[in-house]
Order: structure tokens, then C-alpha cells, then sequence
């Protein structure tokens, strides 16, 4: 099988759209788009680029006749928008990449703690990877079966129903601005109800709040949205929107799940949550299963309507692409930050051990459950050893570096640089370095921070294990993302696991899962199991740590952790 890679860097949340098509032939790349700028709609609904239709979106007048067997509509369309970037991928019918783009865009910053992004660049970006992924491929729009969405869960987008335009800019998830919010919602003893009912607990992290502050912060907002004028979506639902033309207001029950106002057992919008959070009913969209007819897109982005098919939020899309189908199987993927999620099957776990119960997926209106554990530092550990300290100048060199550290020495670093996340959610508490003796340098500081991934990833396989018996049965992680390049990492996190770590043949299993979930509307791709049949593994770390040296080094960690938090003790 033929991939085709795009490498971001171990950091990079973005947007991504991928083609698959039936045959592993390449097709000719011509010139680049990046420069379309899609227009803003003015009024009614949203306006699209127009386009010289007997010419689609810059391909070659004469289009190369498809290879002796191929059959037409055989390629699916991922977009995979994501924090820092949008890109598009292009699958073969074979899982195999056809062709990708990818398109950075900028961050907004206006206050500490504060993220935001502007929507038009969201929507810009992403129209413009997919025409030149599109391109790349040789394909046009007859081409491709559907279309499948993944993005950045629970980044908020509030527009006009008439006109589309942005009451604001989108809160992004990282933002913090609502931690008020959350802090009176607690202190009125709602937590326990809200997490009963959504499996998350009340952080600045979900949609719900956010929405609450855009309309109680944008003069006339709040008005506008009691009488029906506002919609509010995450960034699949947007572009949902802006793809079918206004037509669409719909997401999928995994990012409905992430925004505080989804009861996950019911699988509805839930009305005394809305109250709570003071959030109007007319602003939701509808909620469907992952794998729906959500709509066609508009036939002068691409030269013809293409069914979207598929969407899911990038975590869920990740545990997809991983073919995570079985009860019991993990995936945990490994970028700026790291998040796992345990498939429990049909029946939600609440978790004792503040991981957050979630929809995986939902297909044929039956929902599947997940446990996730949210890490918040993994890549940006290796970011920070580049841009803080200045000892590496890549990410490639970290591994070869910490594999020269003095194995005499423990050195510990606990890297809440904005708090520790799952399973202790404490954002008070700040990083620490323990055991640093006269010779700690650089190639000890990198084995620290490399090894700090894999301890935390081991507390979250523990609180799973602890919430869900079956999770003890799971003694494979399935891994992605882009520190998954790093062999050391990957043998180390095995060692301290003790558990086989399996890297797939395609990394790209966020954009996939948005493929699969697509392609199987489509009729591309098989039901769950089949496709599961498809998964490859390129390469199996097994463990190869003595038991005592784990249990010592667990035990070190576990003492570093303890200092962190009790730092937080007493203020």
C-alpha cells in the first residue's frame, strides 16, 4: 500500500482533507490554490465562490482517463480541521492517501488565558485545501463519493441565521475565559447533575459555557437569540452549514456529546441543562448518527455537489481510524497534548476516577460509549525543550538525545505547565522538575520529558482499568499522532505500561475515521468489522523493562505527582 504523509510536527492540531479511491493509482498534481478566497455571504443564505464550471477549480481541461478496472466515485474526502491548521486528505476505496493539503491559519490571543480563531478563516482554509487535495488527485468532483468532517471538539461558533455572519470570533477549546461560569455552576451544587446527565464535568473546556458568554457579552446578543436569530454549532456544524449553503443545521451525536447541553443516555439536547446554562433551544442544531446523509454541498464549491457523509469529532474520528470497534480496545493519540479513549461498549461507565464518560461514535441510532483521559501536556513538552530551553533544535533529535542520558540518575519532570488534566483535573498546579543532581543536562531533561508522557499516559490506563473491569482485559494501546514517530518514546511508554504499543501503517487515523465514517454511508467502505479487517500495523513495541525497574520508577513518579499537588494545598 502507497501512503502519502504529511508530517506537521509532534505539536499540530489541524485541519486536514483526505481522498481515497478504489484503485492505488497516482493521479498528476497540477497548480496550487491556496490563494481561493471563498466569499462572505451578505444575506439570506450563504453565498460560495463562483467558479468557471466548465473549468472546475483549476484542473486540466482533459482529465486522465481512470486506470482499466477503477470505478468512478470511488475516492472519499476528508476534512480534518483542526487548532493550529485546516487540511484535506484524499482516500482510495483501499485506505490508501490519494493526495493531501493542509493550510495553517492564525491564532487569536486577545487576553491571558483567552484563544480564539476567526470562523472565516476556518471556512476559507478548509475550502482551500479541498480543491487543491482535489487537484493534487486529479479528480473533480464526479469523483468523489462523499464527504467526511472531523475537527477540533467543542470550539464554539455563533453566527446570524440570515446573513451568516460570526456574532464573534470562535472560543476555541483551550480558552479559559468561563472559568466564573463554571465556578458559580459548581458552587450551586450543579456539578453532580451535569454529570450524570453528560458524562463531563464543569470545565471551561466544553461548548456550553462559552456559548453562555458570547451571548451574555455581544450587545444584543442574547436578545437576538430569544427570538431565533442566532444559531451556535461546533467547527463540523459550521462548516456544515457553509458547504450545504445554509441549508444544514446538524452535527453528530460525538461533538453534541462535548458541549454541556447533550444528554448522552437519551441522546437528546437536554431542556433543564439549557436552563442552566440559559442557552435557547432555536440556537441547536440537530444532532444525527456519525455516519448520515447530512446534506450536498453546494455545487460551485467544486465544480458539482458531493454528499457529506460522515462527521466526528477528531478524537472520536482518531478511535475510528484505529478501528477501535471492540469493547475494550484504547487508542490514545499523542500530539500537543494526548488523549485516550476506551471503547465500553453500549452501556456509559461513570467514572470514579474524573475520566469523562463520552460517545465514541453512534451508528444505525445505536450509540457506543467511550472512557476518555485528557493529558494536557505531551508534544509541547518536546516544544518547550526546543523553544524554553533551547537543547534541541528539532523534535527527531529528543529521542537520540534521551537515549544518552546517565541511567544513574531519575529525574522527574511533572509537566503542568497549565495544570494537570486527567485524572487528577487540577488547573491550579504548576510543572515541577524532581532529582536533579550536579550532572542533570540536556540529555537528562529530554528523558524526562519523554518518560512524563508515558507516566501519565500509565495514570489514565489505571483510572480506566479502576472505572470499567472490562478495561483490564485491554493489553494493547493502539497509538497516533505525530510523537508516535519517536521509537524511544513508544518503546519506553511499553516498558512502563507493560503492554505492547501498536503504531499503525497510516497515521493519518483521525482523517481516516472521518473517511470511514463517509465512505461507509457511501457504500466504499464494509460495516465496522470488515473495515476493522483493513487496519495494518506497522510496528509492535513490546516491553523489555525488568519488573522491579518499573516498579521503582513508577513509584518515583508517583512521588513527584504527589509533591505537584500538594503545592496546590492551602491556597
Amino acid at each position: 500500500m502507497s501512503v502519502a504523509k504529511c508530517d506537521a510536527g509532534w505539536g499540530d492540531l489541524s485541519t486536514r482533507v483526505l481522498i481515497v479511491g478504489r484503485d492505488r493509482h497516482p493521479h498528476p498534481v497540477s497548480h496550487s490554490l491556496r490563494s481561493c478566497k471563498p466569499t462572505l455571504p451578505l444575506q439570506g443564505r450563504v453565498n460560495t465562490p463562483q467558479l468557471d464550471l466548465r473549468r472546475p477549480i483549476g484542473l486540466p481541461l482533459t482529465q486522465p482517463k481512470p486506470p482499466r478496472g477503477s470505478n468512478a466515485m470511488s475516492f472519499v474526502l476528508a476534512i480534518d480541521q483542526g487548532t493550529t491548521s485546516s487540511r484535506a486528505i484524499v482516500f482510495r476505496s483501499d485506505i490508501s492517501i490519494a493526495a493531501t493539503a493542509q493550510q495553517e491559519f492564525p491564532q487569536h490571543f486577545p487576553a491571558s488565558g483567552w484563544v480564539e480563531h476567526e470562523p472565516e478563516d476556518i471556512w476559507t482554509s478548509t475550502v482551500a485545501v479541498c480543491r487543491e487535495a482535489l487537484e493534487k488527485a486529479g479528480l473533480t468532483a464526479k469523483d468523489i463519493a462523499a464527504i467526511g468532517i472531523t475537527n477540533q471538539r467543542e470550539t464554539t461558533v455563533v453566527w446570524d441565521r440570515a446573513t451568516g455572519h460570526a456574532v464573534h470570533r470562535a472560543i476555541v477549546w483551550q480558552d479559559r475565559r468561563t472559568a466564573d461560569i463554571c465556578a458559580k455552576l459548581k458552587s450551586e451544587g450543579h456539578e453532580p447533575t451535569i454529570s450524570a446527565k453528560t458524562g463531563l464535568i464543569i470545565d471551561p473546556y466544553f461548548s456550553g459555557t462559552k456559548v453562555a458568554w458570547i451571548l451574555d457579552h455581544v450587545p444584543g446578543a442574547r436578545e437576538r437569540a430569544g427570538r431565533g436569530e442566532l444559531m451556535f454549532g461546533t467547527v463540523d456544524c459550521y462548516l456544515l452549514w457553509r458547504l450545504t449553503g445554509g441549508r444544514v443545521h446538524a452535527t453528530d451525536a460525538t461533538n453534541a456529546s462535548r458541549t454541556l447541553l447533550f444528554n448522552i443516555h437519551t441522546g437528546e439536547w437536554d431542556d433543564e441543562l439549557l436552563k442552566l446554562l440559559r442557552v435557547p433551544r432555536s440556537m441547536l442544531p440537530e444532532v444525527k448518527d456519525s455516519s448520515a446523509k447530512f446534506g450536498d454541498s453546494d455545487a460551485g464549491l467544486f465544480g458539482g455537489p458531493i454528499a457529506i457523509s460522515g462527521i466526528a469529532g477528531d478524537q472520536q474520528a482518531a478511535t475510528i481510524g484505529q478501528a477501535c470497534f471492540t469493547p475494550g480496545m484504547i487508542k490514545s493519540t499523542y500530539g500537543t497534548g494526548c488523549f485516550a479513549l476506551l471503547n465500553t461498549g453500549t452501556t456509559p461507565v461513570a467514572s470514579k476516577n474524573k475520566l469523562l464518560t463520552t460517545i465514541a461514535y453512534q451508528l444505525n441510532g445505536k450509540r457506543t460509549y467511550a472512557l476518555e483521559g485528557s493529558i494536557f501536556v505531551a508534544g509541547s513538552a518536546v516544544q518547550w525543550l526546543r523553544d524554553g530551553l533551547g537543547i534541541i533544535k528539532q523534535a527527531s533529535e529528543t529521542g537520540p538525545l534521551a537515549d544518552k542520558s546517565d541511567s544513574t540518575q531519575s529525574v522527574y519532570l511533572v509537566p503542568a505547565f497549565v495544570g494537570l488534566g486527567a485524572p487528577y483535573w487540577n488547573p491550579r498546579v504548576r510543572g515541577a522538575l524532581f532529582g536533579l543532581t550536579r550532572n542533570t543536562g540536556p540529555a537528562e531533561l529530554a528523558h524526562a520529558a519523554l518518560e512524563s508522557v508515558c507516566y501519565q499516559t500509565f495514570d489514565l490506563r489505571e483510572a480506566m482499568r479502576a472505572d470499567w473491569p472490562g478495561g483490564k482485559a485491554a493489553n494493547v494501546l493502539r497509538v497516533d499522532g505525530g510523537m508516535t514517530a519517536s521509537d524511544w518514546t513508544m518503546q519506553r511508554l511499553a516498558d512502563l505500561l507493560d503492554a505492547p504499543v501498536d503504531r499503525p501503517m497510516i497515521q493519518e487515523t483521525t482523517a481516516l475515521g472521518a473517511a470511514y465514517l463517509a465512505g461507509l454511508q457511501a457504500g466504499v467502505y464494509p460495516e465496522p468489522a470488515k473495515f476493522a479487517d483493513n487496519w495494518r500495523l506497522e510496528h509492535r513495541f513490546k516491553p523489555n523493562m525488568s519488573a522491579t525497574t518499573r516498579e521503582r520508577k513508577l513509584a518515583g513518579w508517583a512521588r513527584a505527582v504527589k509533591g505537584v499537588l500538594a503545592s496546590d494545598e492551602g491556597e
